[in-house]
């Protein structure tokens, strides 16, 4: 679902709005970037338990692709060799997939899927530069379970509506994931077997995008949240039509069990991707608040008492999707960097300095 903002935004305004920033201009929390993939959209790198592998989506028409299937790959060989470096496929290759996530002991990846409902994929937004930008919410999306090889193994969510956005606490026992089944997108909590379903949020609006703290016991998320009676009927027409827009949006944390929800950011626009700063007091993020036209979007640190805002990356237009590296020492993202004026989005990934 996320992948839906690199596909349509930046295909269509971001990579030909703007130049590439100059090579002066530094990133000093990313030393020795490495590019991992060349071609395609590539986005939604997550890191295995190990910090020795990485799951990931991908539409690379390259590959025979039509629309997003999920890869694995081995970071020390994709960076070794480059783009002759081939990743293994996870899903089934048929349907739309979206948002995988390593299991606890590398040896299976989780996934959110069509492929049980159709073939093919599902049909896109069409693109309308007039009208409101708007991600679909397919319901035909369920949470599946495949080996680090590529069989299917198990289905965990079996509601029709959308069940997706899943990712698993760093404590091996939980997964949150983001579901319609209550009438609204809310997260939702269940054990690592898929048993154990909880509601955690309820506040009308879109709640996404979620990941566990460090300690397993807050969880990190994006939402909007309409309070005029023409955003809540905007909302509401929207979500009828399985569809969010998904332009203002801030940042929150709570508890797992959604106790102690606050609002961390208060930017404005579009503030979403966050992960959780291996310290767990800061939370690193993607926001297109300082874009003048606002389809630039850079990585962004804070507090998680929404203090002390700084910048993290300043090269390319579009830069989202971090995740830290179990060890803290890795950071992973998508960027369009490096991509010679194409359409491409890229995974990228660098030691992380302090």
């Amino acid at each position: 679902m996320n992948r839906l903002f690199t596909l349509l935004v930046f295909s269509f305004l971001c990579v030909q709005a703007y130049s590439q920033q100059k090579d002066s201009v530094r990133e000093i929390n990313l030393k020795n970037i490495k590019q991992l993939t060349f071609g395609g959209d590539n986005a939604e790198a997550y890191f295995s338990f190990n910090g020795k592998s990485l799951t990931f989506q991908t539409n690379n028409k390259a590959w025979g692709l039509k629309c997003d299937q999920i890869y694995t790959m081995d970071i020390k060989k994709a960076v070794k060799k480059g783009d002759e470096y081939m990743p293994r496929l996870i899903s089934t290759g048929k349907g739309r997939t979206t948002c995988s996530y390593y299991m606890p002991g590398d040896k299976s990846i989780l996934f959110a899927s069509t492929h049980h409902h159709m073939d093919t994929c599902p049909a896109a937004v069409p693109y309308n530069p007039k009208a409101k930008y708007v991600w679909p919410v397919y319901p035909e999306f369920d949470i599946f379970v495949s080996s680090n090889k590529g069989r299917l193994k198990k289905q965990l969510t079996d509601s029709m509506g959308y069940d997706a956005e899943a990712t698993v606490s760093p404590k091996g026992d939980k997964i949150v994931f983001t579901s319609s089944r209550s009438g609204d997108l809310e997260l939702w909590i269940m054990n690592i077997d898929g048993s154990g379903l909880k509601q955690v949020t309820s506040g009308l609006g879109y709640d996404g995008g979620a990941f566990f703290s460090p300690d397993g016991r807050q969880l990190v998320f994006r939402a909007s949240r309409p309070k005029t009676p023409e955003e809540v009927k905007e909302y509401k027409d929207l979500l009828a039509q399985g569809l969010v827009a998904p332009t203002n949006m801030e940042i929150y944390v709570c508890d797992t069990n959604g106790q102690n929800l606050r609002q961390v950011t208060n930017l404005g626009k579009a503030n979403w991707a966050p992960f959780f700063h291996p310290s767990g007091k800061k939370i690193i993020f993607s926001s297109n608040h300082a874009s003048a036209k606002g389809y630039a979007f850079q990585l962004y640190m804070i507090d998680i008492d929404g203090k002390n805002l700084t910048q993290i990356t300043t090269q390319s237009n579009f830069n989202a999707f971090p995740m830290f590296s179990p060890d803290g020492k890795k950071l992973v993202w998508s960027s369009n960097r490096n991509n010679g004026g194409t359409r491409d989005t890229n995974l990228f990934i660098a030691d992380w300095t302090e």
